[in-house]
C-alpha cells in the first residue's frame, strides 16, 4: 500500500494545490483554460511524439496482451454506454466522455511508476504499450464520437468527412503518428529535439492536474455523484475484472504481461479525459469529479489488487 499511496498521493495533492491557489485567488477563472489548452496544443503533443518515436514497432504488437487489455476496455465502453443511454441520457458527445471516464487509465503518470515497482524492468513495455493504446486509440475514439455529434444533421457524408478531419486535425494524433513514423523508419530523435520534447512531455501531466483542482473552484464537488460513483465503480473495479478474466483465464501469456493489463485498467481516471472535456466545453463537472474521486479510491482498490496479485 506504500507504494500506491506513495504514487497516487502526489497526485491528488497536485489537484488540491491548484484548487487552492484558485481558492485564494492566486490564479483568476481562465488559468484553467490557460493551462488546458497548453497541455492539449503543446504538452502532450510532446510528450505523445517522443514516447511514440521510443517505440519498438516489433515489441509493441503482443497480441494476447492487446485483447486482453484492449477486450477490457472494449467491455467496459459497451457496457458503460448502454446503462448511460438509459440511466443517465445525455447528449452524445457527453455519452462519450462518459465512457471515456469508465476506461481511460492514468496508465502514463500512475500506471509506468506502479509496474516499475512491482515487476522492474519487465513492467516497462507492457506500461508503454498500453499508455499507446490509451493516448492514441482510446482518445481517437472519444474524438470521433465529439465529433459525430458536432455534426448532428449534416449529411452523412460530411459526417464522416468532419470525423476524419476533426481526428486527423488532432494536435495529439498527428504528433502520436509523427511519432510513429519516426520509430517505423528506423530513425534516431536528434538529441536536441528529444530533451525538447521530454521537457514539455513532462509538464502534461501536473499542468492538467492543476488545472483541474483550478477548474473546481465554486463548483460543486458532489453535483452528479450517482453517476460518477457509476463511473467510479465501473473503472476500479469492472473495468479490472473483465481485463482479468481475458488476461488469467482467456488468454496465455507471461503472468507478468497479465498481471500488468490488470494493473492498468484498474488504475483511476486519467487527467486527458478533462483535458478533451474542457476544450470542448462538454461533460466538464462530471469528469473532474470522475478523476478526482477515482483518484482518492485506488489507493485502496489497487492495494487490494496488488495483494490478489501477489505482487509489490
Amino acid at each position: 500500500m506504500g507504494a500506491v499511496l506513495n504514487i497516487v498521493l502526489p497526485v491528488f495533492s497536485i489537484m488540491l494545490v491548484g484548487y487552492l491557489a484558485g481558492r485564494f485567488k492566486i490564479l483568476g477563472p481562465a488559468s484553467s483554460e490557460a493551462l488546458n489548452s497548453f497541455v492539449y496544443f503543446v504538452a502532450l503533443p510532446a510528450l505523445f511524439f517522443i514516447s511514440m518515436a521510443r517505440v519498438e514497432i516489433a515489441d509493441a504488437f503482443h497480441v494476447p496482451f492487446l485483447i486482453a487489455f484492449g477486450g477490457g476496455l472494449l467491455g467496459s465502453f459497451g457496457l458503460t454506454l448502454l446503462v448511460a443511454v438509459f440511466v443517465f441520457p445525455n447528449r452524445l458527445a457527453a455519452l462519450g466522455l462518459h465512457g471515456l471516464c469508465a476506461i481511460f487509465s492514468n496508465t502514463g503518470y500512475l500506471g509506468i511508476p506502479l509496474l516499475l515497482t512491482a515487476f522492474g524492468e519487465a513492467g516497462k513495455l507492457p506500461g508503454i504499450i498500453s499508455t499507446v493504446i490509451t493516448g492514441v486509440v482510446v482518445i481517437s475514439i472519444g474524438l470521433a464520437i465529439i465529433e459525430v455529434d458536432l455534426s448532428h444533421g449534416a449529411r452523412p457524408v460530411r459526417i464522416a468527412i468532419n470525423v476524419a478531419s476533426g481526428v486527423l486535425k488532432s494536435p495529439l494524433v498527428l504528433a502520436a503518428a509523427a511519432g510513429l513514423s519516426v520509430s517505423a523508419l528506423g530513425w534516431s530523435v536528434p538529441p536536441a529535439l528529444a530533451t525538447f520534447s521530454e521537457i514539455l512531455g513532462a509538464a502534461a501531466s501536473p499542468c492538467a492536474l492543476f488545472a483541474i483542482g483550478l477548474f473546481m473552484v465554486g463548483r460543486s464537488f458532489t453535483a452528479g455523484m450517482g453517476e460518477v460513483g457509476w463511473l467510479v465503480t465501473i473503472k476500479l473495479l469492472v473495468h479490472p475484472a473483465i481485463t482479468w478474466w481475458l488476461a488469467f483465464e482467456v488468454m496465455d501469456m507471461d503472468p507478468t504481461w497479465a498481471a500488468a493489463a490488470v494493473i492498468q485498467a484498474a488504475l483511476p481516471t486519467g487527467a486527458l479525459v478533462f483535458v478533451l472535456a474542457q476544450k470542448y466545453d462538454i461533460y466538464v463537472q462530471r469528469s473532474t469529479a470522475a478523476i478526482m474521486v477515482s483518484t482518492v479510491f485506488s489507493v485502496v482498490t489497487l492495494s487490494v489488487l496488488f495483494v490478489l496479485l501477489g505482487v509489490g
